[in-house]
């Protein structure tokens, strides 16, 4: 498994995604709308521009948004 894991990072380099990127594939994957994120970020203008990258998603929103995914927190940090 080492040997595949240094193979692709020689190989196959990833940039580390935007927080909002990742929400984004996510609510995509789940087919979550922004309007379903309301009631864990704010508003849906705090909501539309957490997920378009406008606006930091804050710890509070990064805590909802792991519970409500069943993800970890740090991936929207």
């Amino acid at each position: 498994m080492i040997l595949i894991e240094a193979y692709e990072t020689k190989n196959y380099p990833m940039d580390r995604s935007a927080p909002h990127e990742i929400l984004q594939h996510i609510m995509e994957a789940s087919r979550t709308r922004q309007a379903d994120l309301v009631g864990l970020i704010g508003s849906s203008g705090v909501g539309s521009e957490v997920v378009n990258g406008k606006r930091l998603i804050s710890k509070a929103q990064d805590k909802a948004l792991g519970d409500y995914f069943k993800v970890s927190p740090s991936l929207f940090i």
